[in-house]
């Protein structure tokens, strides 16, 4: 029996008695159309003659403290049996063994080898697979074609070298090379993976901020010769003023963002329709894109569930080539497996967006990165070192900062 959408909000199903069981999935708003969740539930329902959906839609807002609270509480009716959580919250929900463990099925059944690394290595927690990949999306270059053609550039560069090059060109004559603002650490943290360096590094537990590590250092200095190419500030992120305003209202031939952002700015500045192009952030050789943060979500079971079985059905058939293929498509998101990327050609954004999700990395898998987020110190850092302070020095102090949010116990 379908699911119907009810006050926008939840998709239900009625008990018709005949022993079917219900799973209760939550997903977030506008992870997928209600379109989608539509055909998957008729689809899954028809499929699977014992079980019926029941999914309910959630707001990102509080999310994390009604999870918590779910993963905590005795069951009953509006227990969820599987939740959609971002890549990387998952470490902080298994801590504790809040989550069911997953690792045999995503080895014998879900292609573990083949998932994304940026969605699959969050979901994993004390050499245990808890999150399993559903999509994702990851920062790519847009870009201005005009004003490509008009410094002379006839394709986008495939390396850093040509990129700073190329840019230079673009940062004449009243333009801006490239808007990167001076707090965008998630483009910070793919140029420090390029180079070989780490956020935080791990071992027995115990996790230890690596900022001033000559790799991560290196990655710094790449992005200052970056950033100096435009007028973007130094003290504050991509969204202190929206860097798609600032794209949009400007001669600034390039960002760096999720492809989606370009419709933010063609709402903006309809003028600019068919003079966006999109490219993978280069890498330090032609052979490979650069290193980038993958965002996007894993779909997780409570270990309170009463019904594993089915909530295993569900994340087999959303995780699945099927439906994750379909999922892609309507919503301009990368599949979550490398294999996939191919099912989603045509669309220059995703597939820039694939090809840049094979080098996808995500933060520590630790379930305390959410108060280094909080705190920020990479972000501290960063602008002390673009505003001309020494680097190591500063990179050894946000390290040290670093260390002692991922354990209190360190002063």
């Amino acid at each position: 029996m379908s699911a119907t959408l009810l006050s926008g909000c939840s998709l239900l199903s009625s008990d018709d008695g005949d022993g079917r069981r219900t799973v209760t999935v939550w997903l977030m708003k506008s992870s997928a159309s209600d379109d989608f969740l539509k055909r998957f539930t008729e689809d899954f329902e028809k499929t699977h003659s014992d079980l019926d959906l029941d999914i309910r839609i959630q707001e990102w807002t509080g999310i994390g403290e009604k999870v918590q609270t779910a993963l905590k509480s005795d069951g009953g009716a509006e227990q969820p049996d599987v939740i959609e959580v971002g890549n990387t919250q998952v470490p902080q929900y298994a801590e504790g063994g809040k989550l069911e463990d997953l690792t045999l099925e995503s080895m014998r059944d879900w292609g573990i080898r083949d998932w994304l690394p940026g969605l699959a290595e969050p979901g994993e927690y004390m050499s245990q697979q808890f999150g399993i990949p559903w999509y994702a999306a990851n920062r790519v270059i847009i870009y201005r074609k005009d004003l490509f053609k008009e410094a002379g550039i006839t394709s986008p560069p495939r390396t850093r070298e040509e990129w700073i090059t190329a840019t230079e060109k673009l940062n004449q004559g009243g333009a801006q090379g490239i808007y990167l603002a001076g707090q965008d650490w998630y483009t910070l943290s793919g140029f420090i993976w390029d180079e070989g360096g780490e956020l935080a590094t791990g071992s027995g537990g115990a996790w230890t901020g690596a900022l001033d590590s000559e790799e991560a250092l290196r990655g710094m200095e790449f992005y200052q010769r970056l950033q100096k190419l435009g007028n973007g500030p130094v003290d504050a992120d991509e969204e202190h003023p929206p860097q798609s305003g600032v794209f949009a209202k400007g001669r600034v031939a390039q960002i760096i963002s999720v492809p989606g952002l370009a419709t933010t700015i063609l709402r903006e500045n309809p003028d600019l329709k068919d003079k966006l192009g999109f490219f993978p952030v280069p890498g330090k050789t032609a052979d490979k894109p650069g290193a980038v943060f993958t965002g996007g979500s894993d779909l997780v079971v409570p270990q309170n569930t009463d019904n594993r079985d089915g909530a295993i059905a569900v994340i087999e058939a959303l995780a699945g080539s099927k439906w994750n293929t379909e999922l892609a498509r309507t919503m301009n998101y990368v599949p979550n497996k490398k294999s996939l990327a191919a099912d989603v050609a045509g669309e220059e954004g995703v597939e820039a967006m694939a090809a840049g999700a094979a080098q996808g990395r995500a933060t520590p898998s630790t379930p305390r990165w959410g108060a280094v987020e909080g705190d920020n110190p990479i972000k501290a850092y960063m602008t002390k070192v673009l505003n001309g302070a020494d680097a190591q020095t500063s990179a050894k102090e946000a390290s040290r900062r670093v260390t002692e949010l991922l354990d209190p116990n360190t002063r």
